[in-house]
């Protein structure tokens, strides 16, 4: 998902600067459908960029949850192998 919005965050801002060369090349200067264009671009590229940094905040939250149910589950199931011992030396 985060390589999706990465590569629109790229794309937009490709997008934009392939623009303002448009734009420098022009002799009249920038009309106004050409400057909404452009903060509509900018607008676009800033929201891409905040969506990415929100998905990997939330990638890392994630992780680290990830992280803490293994260690969880791992002591679990150190727990039950400890239990299944002390039973099996009950049963004798």
């Amino acid at each position: 998902m985060s390589k999706a919005i990465r590569a629109l965050g790229v794309a937009t801002l490709v997008v934009l600067f392939v623009f303002s060369l448009a734009m420098m090349g022009c002799g009249g200067g920038p009309n106004e459908e050409q400057l909404q264009l452009l903060e509509e671009t900018k607008a676009s590229a800033l929201e891409a960029e905040q969506k990415l940094a929100d998905c990997e905040e939330n990638k890392a939250e994630l992780s680290d949850k990830v992280a803490e149910l293994e260690k969880e589950l791992a002591d679990v199931k150190q727990e039950q192998a400890d239990v299944s011992k002390r039973l099996a030396a009950m049963g004798n």
